[in-house]
């Protein structure tokens, strides 16, 4: 067995992108850039106002009151041609472009009258309330780099500079294998006394999803060796990356790696020094990857947080760390010493801690679904006081 850190690293080594493609900015959020954004345009494409009221020139500003003749209003994206000369002013809207000759906005609260005429009473005060031509950014200017996630913000940019469509990793194909004879799908387990329901490729699938994959098809399969190769191999061919669910550890059914023995499985590490979740394995077919991870379902979801997030992650063209992105947090209460496995403890955050659940069994549905970080506790370590930092992760 390797240790976590051995196994990251590994990882590290080999998920790079996959490719890239080119989509409709629509159907790009969460992917990542491959090719940096640059503008088209200007933002604002004029001298636009920042404000509600008239444009005025400072020039008739001088002395007060000052009264002005209204001849026209400018409205975004309905400019008012014509110019504005001594004595005159133009209504105008937030983003609607200064007409020439004008070089102030005067907010409307300041004006007052009707009619062909206004009044400002007195110095409406510094600043001109216009957003310069190209203040924003400048067309030709880069606004993304490469790598970075399109997520809410960075969609509104990459829009605002005017593209219709965006180059993009591509998603990893991903299909999910699930060993065993006990399984059912769910809502069915209750017509077979013998049979569990099938939850852990619906985690596994909804974690990767999360992460930039694309979950082409999960598939539930008996413990007999030939229908295990045959879906293999069709898996293999359909996907970029595989996740076998069970068959990991030494009993006569289990058939994980032997599955994909045909098709020429090199291991990339086989066997984690970490609890839970220590039969997890990665190997590659050709450019294709398989992970392997424990049946039990806390055991398979740990694992796959560990393991599977970041190297979908490296796939999709973020940086590993991004799919483990750890920080320090007090512990709520105190914690056992840790034995031989550097332990990944399921636990929740109350307050600004970090707080152990109580029941830690690989086997856990119901406590799962309470956890929402992993506290990470290094192998052969002391018990640990409440209070004290150690290292946590989003779960």
């Amino acid at each position: 067995m390797i240790s976590f850190d051995d196994a990251v690293e590994l990882i590290r080594s080999i998920a790079t992108p996959l490719g890239t493609e080119t989509v409709p900015i629509a159907e790009a959020a969460g992917r990542v850039l491959a090719r940096r954004v640059t503008a088209e345009i200007d933002s604002p494409r004029a001298d636009v106002s920042a404000m509600d009221g008239f444009a005025v020139r400072e020039a008739d500003l001088r002395q007060f009151p000052a009264s002005l003749q209204l001849v026209g209003a400018s409205y975004p994206g309905s400019t008012w041609d014509g110019s504005v000369g001594p004595g005159t002013c133009v209504r105008i809207f937030t983003g609607a472009p200064v007409p020439e000759g004008a070089d102030r906005i005067v907010i409307q609260e300041d004006v007052r009258g009707d009619g062909d005429t206004v009044e400002i009473d007195g110095d409406p005060g510094d600043g001109p309330n216009i957003r310069e031509r190209g203040s924003d950014f400048a067309q030709g200017e880069d606004l993304l780099p490469a790598g970075r996630v399109l997520d809410p913000r960075a969609l509104v940019a990459a829009a605002a500079a005017d593209l219709a469509k965006l180059e993009v990793y591509r998603k990893p194909r991903l299909h999910i294998l699930a060993t065993g004879d006990e399984l059912a799908e769910p809502g069915a387990a209750r017509e077979r006394p013998d049979a569990i329901p099938e939850s852990v490729s619906l985690g596994v699938a909804a974690l990767a999803r999360a992460w930039g994959a694309e979950c082409v098809d999960r598939d539930r399969v008996s413990d007999d060796l030939a229908a295990m190769e045959a879906l293999a191999r069709a898996a293999i061919d359909g996907s970029d990356l595989v996740v076998v669910a069970g068959g990991a550890s030494v009993g006569e059914k289990d058939f994980a790696k032997a599955m994909f023995e045909p098709l020429g499985l090199q291991l990339v590490f086989s066997g984690v020094s970490i609890k839970p979740g220590k039969p997890a394995w990665l190997g590659r077919i050709a450019q294709k990857f398989v992970v392997g991870l424990p049946g039990n379902p806390t055991s398979a979801m740990v694992t796959a947080r560990l393991f599977l997030a970041p190297l979908v992650a490296g796939l999709t063209g973020r940086p590993i760390n991004e799919g483990l992105g750890w920080m320090s947090l007090p512990l709520a209460s105190s914690l056992g010493p840790c034995g031989s496995r550097e332990t990944f403890h399921r636990a929740r955050l109350v307050n600004g801690s970090a707080e152990v659940l109580a029941f830690q069994e690989s086997s856990a549905q119901k406590a799962l679904a309470n956890a929402d970080m992993l506290v990470r506790q290094p192998a052969q370590s002391p018990a640990l006081k409440a209070g004290t930092k150690i290292q946590v992760l989003h779960f």
